[in-house]
């Protein structure tokens, strides 16, 4: 019997949460650790794709003919040792189209199950919306990661999260938050300990905060690198091992205390 792979949906609805850093990031230290990672960029925006370096997208090779047309998954491009699907601009365009089609928001968990033999974990960068696009991936996935930035425009976005995860269930019920992850948070600020303790007041399971290092993390998406890559042994660099750390541990995935 395939095992299937580990679907793992990035979500938050409102921007600026450090979807894309996280999915990326996490993805990149998981395959460093020996998993087989694929990343899949939902967001017409193509923030991932971009980070990652990879040019000259066409929109057959992102996940429009599985949602529009319920192809296969696309030939995945290969960067950093992950398998990736692209987004495009042109991605936008499903939004519309798949309202017309019966089963659309569907077909991504359906193309997934194909290549289930493929990976160990695969991560989709759900864009910032409550469109077509992020019900395709809520619908896909096994479990959510939710980032939720350590300030008040984190808190004031949970309302709106919560109604969406309402949603999503009653389609699928069996989805849960497999984490929630404080983002940009800054321990010198009275302001981000206030919302970290409220964070661990309301939700549950609660990763280990990400600090807010800026510099770094914008160097690396210039130089189309990951954050691992880009400043190895860097405090950056422990976080994100941290972060990934926390999240294999919540998925029960195998990751090295040290990685080669």
């Amino acid at each position: 019997m395939v095992k299937a792979v580990k679907t793992l949906t990035v979500f938050n609805h409102a921007g600026g949460a450090g979807k894309t850093s996280l999915t990326l990031n996490v993805g990149y230290e998981l395959a460093r650790g020996g998993l087989r990672v694929l990343l899949l960029d939902l967001d017409p925006q193509a923030n991932l794709t971009g980070w990652l370096g990879i040019t000259g997208v066409t929109r057959d090779m992102t996940v429009y003919p599985v949602a529009v047309d319920g192809r296969s998954l696309p030939n995945p491009v290969k960067a950093f040792g992950l398998d990736v699907v692209p987004s495009h601009v042109s991605l936008a365009v499903a939004e519309g189209q798949m309202m017309g089609r019966v089963g659309a928001q569907g077909r991504l968990r359906r193309a997934l199950a194909e290549v289930a033999g493929r990976y160990d974990v695969a991560l989709i960068d759900s864009p910032p919306s409550l469109g077509q696009l992020a019900i395709l991936a809520a619908l896909a996935a096994d479990q959510m990661i939710v980032p939720v930035p350590t300030r008040q425009k984190g808190l004031d976005a949970l309302p709106g999260l919560q109604g969406a995860l309402t949603e999503y269930r009653e389609v699928r019920p069996d989805l849960t938050v497999a984490l929630y992850v404080p983002t940009f948070y800054d321990a010198r600020r009275r302001h981000d300990q206030e919302v970290l303790a409220d964070l661990k007041a309301h939700l549950t399971p609660l990763a280990r905060p990400v600090p807010q290092r800026e510099a770094v993390w914008l160097d690396s998406t210039a130089q189309g690198e990951p954050v691992s890559k880009y400043a190895p042994g860097t405090p950056v660099h422990a976080d994100v091992r941290r972060l990934a750390a926390d999240v294999a541990a919540a998925l029960d995935l195998p990751y090295p205390e040290e990685s080669e």
